[in-house]
């Protein structure tokens, strides 16, 4: 049964995001029990179309999941399951794709981040804190691999998932945080790689 199948893929996206009912019913207008009961009795059969619109747009994904019309003209960017870590890093064995963010092409454009290019990661950790958020969603464009010391870069060192500023220095490179509260790292040369620059970054309110 179709709606059935709506039911499961919404349910789906809020266990992966680690996102509560509450909040996203009350995004909608609605009480905070509305979009439990819509999960766990079926209540309303269908959700009408612009919550449908609403919630997809704030997932990022393409309404057809929700049992929308498919979206015309978005772009379907890659996401990694694995947050890239703000804080102690993650293991890069243990990434796997999760539902691709559907991403505006105009946006793409005027952020000057080429389709092919483009990754949604999400953040794990407080280290960027206040700048970057636990569970914030960051488009990181592959493209941009030189080091700025002005932008925030996500990449790989010795095996782990990193966000962090990088500054050159001698034979090396520093990881800089946000959060003072959390010391600059360094990283021998050959023990890096720089995965992208970030673009841009969604937040959960």
């Amino acid at each position: 049964m179709e709606a059935d199948v709506h039911r499961a893929n919404f349910a789906k996206l809020v266990a992966e995001r680690g996102l509560r009912l509450a909040p996203l019913s009350r995004i909608l207008g609605r009480n905070p029990a509305y979009l439990q009961q819509y999960l766990m009795r079926g209540s309303p059969r269908m959700l009408p179309e612009q919550e449908r619109a609403r919630l997809a747009a704030y997932l990022g994904v393409d309404e057809s999941l929700l049992g929308g019309r498919p979206a015309a003209g978005l772009v379907a960017v890659p996401r990694i399951d694995l947050g890239a870590s703000a804080g102690p890093g993650g293991w890069a064995e243990d990434e796997t794709q999760r539902a691709p963010f559907a991403f505006p092409p105009a946006l793409l454009r005027q952020l000057g981040v080429r389709p092919e290019a483009a990754s949604m990661v999400r953040v794990a950790g407080d280290s960027m804190e206040p700048t970057l958020s636990d569970g914030d969603e960051i488009l990181v464009d592959r493209d941009r691999c030189r080091i700025d010391a002005r932008g925030i870069f996500v990449l790989r060192v010795e095996g782990a998932l990193l966000v962090k500023r990088v500054r050159t220095a001698l034979g090396g490179v520093e990881l800089v945080s946000d959060n003072p509260s959390h010391p600059v790292r360094f990283a021998r040369a050959g023990s890096f790689q720089l995965v992208g620059r970030v673009a841009w970054l969604g937040r959960v309110l």
